[in-house]
């Protein structure tokens, strides 16, 4: 066995579980990388110890002697259990055993998975299905509002054109004419956020793209008397990234329209500027867009990426949403910190190349000619 076991390391190693091999007493012959890295042990720590020693005493009374017989004398053992590590913290997980014969020797196994890791993986495929559903949903309704907002737009049209100036009723058109436009943007950036596809990746630079976007508000900042503050100093890289330059800068003006409203309302004597600060480490690119408006009060900061959520009345709610959205197809991250009445900080984080360093480079000259035939 002891040949197998050194034949197969590192097939055990690559495991994303914790692995022990232990004789028919629990005594433990072998522990892979991950059981080092759940339980603060060190392989050698563990070896020649019973599987006792990850368990609470009050288990090893009844719960650990019924584990091993299950896995001794039936199909093994598969069910959760709260084990210890080594500096006394519980640890949950779900744990297989089974049972192995060589020769005349049994031997037993133990693979053990975290909890809260399998739970976390849960939680994002149900996340992938809640999304799918809304976005099924919401582009049935954007479908049939379509039309009939259409419509209403151009009656109310001819109405206006229709009324001589001095009536009264022109101002209740003009308000129709309003919120056509509002129900519009909002079906225009439902179907926008529905529609998102698979980003086309294109090599480019952070700062055409982020130029680009601000190129795009500047008329606007100016009206409401914002500037922006371009900061690339953290371009320690070249600042190259693949990323999908439509729906990038997409989602850089859904944020930078936040902070420029934030600003705008939080009524300052001197209106500080927004600065966009730009870093590259080489491994990520990040884009870190802060303000010093109104800032968002904790309660909402759990809600800020809802669907339709927002705390101005005006607002459809989708920005923050889309923008996480398209973070998502890029592999990348969003996080936002805010204070109230200090400002608010939102973080895209994209990786550089979603390809891995060992499958792009060479890692060291010995590698060269390795793959030819």
């Amino acid at each position: 066995m002891s040949e197998i076991l050194k034949a197969s390391q590192s097939l055990f190693d690559s495991i994303q579980a914790a692995f022990f091999l232990t004789d028919a007493h629990s005594k433990i012959l072998y522990a892979n990388r991950q059981a080092e890295s759940f339980f603060g042990y060190k392989r050698e720590e563990l070896e020649g110890q019973r599987m006792r020693i990850l368990f609470f005493e009050e288990d090893q009374v009844y719960f650990l002697p019924n584990i091993l017989y299950l896995s001794l004398c039936k199909n093994g053992f598969d069910g959760e259990a709260l084990l210890k590590q080594k500096d006394g913290k519980k640890i949950f997980v779900h744990l297989f055993t089974a049972s192995i014969k060589e020769g005349e020797e049994v031997f037993l196994t133990f693979a053990l998975q975290e909890i809260q890791r399998l739970k976390s993986l849960e939680r994002e495929k149900l996340e992938m299905e809640r999304w799918a559903s809304l976005g099924r949903m919401a582009e049935g309704i954007a479908h049939q509002f379509r039309n009939p907002v259409a419509s209403i737009g151009g009656y109310a049209n001819r109405l206006w054109k229709g009324l001589p100036s001095s009536s009264k009723s022109r101002s209740h058109v003009r308000q129709i004419l309003r919120e056509i436009v509002r129900l519009e943007t909002v079906l225009q950036q439902v179907e926008e956020y529905v529609q998102i596809l698979r980003p086309v990746l294109r090599k480019e630079k952070i700062k055409d793209v982020v130029d680009e976007a601000l190129h795009n508000f500047s008329k606007g900042a100016m009206e409401e008397g914002v500037s922006f503050r371009l900061d690339t100093e953290g371009l320690k890289g070249d600042g190259h990234l693949f990323v999908d330059r439509g729906l990038l800068i997409k989602a850089l003006s859904r944020i930078l329209e936040n902070s420029l409203e934030a600003v705008a309302l939080a009524r300052q004597k001197r209106r500080k500027p927004v600065t966009i600060s730009l870093s590259d480490d080489g491994e990520k690119v990040e884009v870190a867009i802060a303000d010093q408006g109104q800032g968002i009060p904790t309660k909402d900061l759990s809600l800020i990426f809802e669907p339709f959520f927002s705390t101005r009345p005006n607002r459809v709610g989708l920005g923050l949403t889309y923008a996480r959205r398209v973070m998502k197809e890029h592999k990348g991250k969003i996080r936002v910190e805010s204070q109230l009445r200090k400002g608010t900080t939102v973080t895209l984080s994209l990786p550089k190349d979603r390809r891995r360093k060992v499958r792009r480079e060479l890692i060291a000259p010995e590698a060269a000619g390795r793959g030819e035939s």
